[in-house]
């Protein structure tokens, strides 16, 4: 069975954080802030707190608008994580653990006590 994401919609709290980190870093897209806050998240070796997330924002985009050319290794990575962290490899599991990723990074990254900056995203989502 293969596994696949076909659209990501954040929560009302994760697009006002969303917004906030647009304000600061002059990033005008969406989807470049979430695939930080996804590596954020993923760089973290604890795993999430996996919850129901209401994702009630307008904030959605296709999977692959999402990854960019790097949709399909976001992909594994989620997958592999995952299985890393003792989920069953099910497709409410894959959906379920990418949102609890993407909003705990998305918070992560909005949480900075600083104004977050562009440089200091990077940093917090790839760190040394």
């Amino acid at each position: 069975m293969s596994l696949e994401i076909h659209t990501v919609r954040v929560s009302e709290s994760g697009k006002e954080q969303l917004i906030k980190l647009k304000r600061y870093t002059g990033l005008k897209q969406w989807n470049t802030l979430c695939r930080w806050a996804l590596c954020a998240s993923l760089a973290d070796p604890t795993p999430p707190l996996v919850r129901d997330i209401l994702a009630d924002s307008n904030v959605e985009m296709t999977w692959r608008t999402f990854g960019g050319e790097w949709a399909d290794v976001y992909l594994a990575l989620i997958k592999q994580r995952l299985l890393a962290d003792g989920y069953e490899l099910t497709q409410d599991n894959l959906t379920r653990v990418l949102l609890a990723h993407l909003h705990r990074g998305i918070g992560a990254l909005a949480g900075q006590t600083a104004h977050p900056t562009i440089d200091s995203l990077v940093k917090r989502a790839v760190p040394a």
